[in-house]
């Protein structure tokens, strides 16, 4: 079985604490944090949990992405954000038979939002009505799928792109003995009051 490491975010934190000539006791304060606890994450000897790492990079005025990946400004370049496999939102439909790797930034949702499917045999994601005008993107890399939209019914194989109204009902359905894999764009159309869309939510 292949093994990851995990990031070194020790380092990088303490590295990010002296930019802003932060002592342990004045980083505590500013995070929620104990001493002793930011003592131990620097020195590598503590896993901190997703909530401490929050605290942590707002306290440091930084993207969590940039602590635990490292990404920076080297040579006056621009920020790569990269974002580690093991912190990629993960959701899956009701019956588990259909997982969606959330691939786009939570402060686009209100426009376009992408995912990575992966459809078991026979796995099915099915959606109810999302915005007026949204369109679904879905380019199928593995296996066959079958899109239903309102009353229209295509089957879409490996190297195809469907675009189809996503403001009606519509689902997903893998066919065959494989599984399928695929990448879904949703563009919305419509825009509510407050700037924010309802994200894709499998039933």
């Amino acid at each position: 079985m292949l093994s990851v490491d995990p990031p070194e975010i020790g380092p990088r934190l303490q590295a990010y604490r002296k930019e802003l000539n932060l002592t342990l006791t004045e980083l505590a304060a500013l995070s929620g944090v104990s001493r002793s606890m930011l003592s131990e994450i620097e020195r590598g000897n503590a896993n901190p949990t997703y909530g401490t790492l929050w605290h942590l990079t707002r306290a440091l005025k930084i993207d969590l992405n940039r602590l635990v990946s490292g990404a920076s400004e080297e040579r006056g370049g621009p920020i790569i954000d990269l974002q580690p496999g093991n912190l990629t939102p993960t959701i899956r439909s009701a019956d588990g038979s259909c997982t969606l790797q959330i691939l786009s930034p939570a402060n686009m949702v209100s426009l376009i939002e992408w995912y990575l499917l992966s459809f078991e045999a026979e796995g099915e994601l099915i959606s109810d009505p999302h915005g007026a005008g949204t369109i679904e993107h879905l380019h199928c890399t593995k296996g066959e799928i079958v899109v239903r939209s309102g009353a229209n019914t295509m089957v879409v194989r490996a190297g195809e792109t469907a675009r189809y109204a996503a403001d009606v009902p519509h689902a997903l359905t893998s066919v065959g003995a494989i599984g399928a894999a695929a990448f879904l764009v949703v563009a919305s159309g419509d825009v509510i009051p407050n700037g924010q869309r309802t994200p894709l939510r499998p039933k």
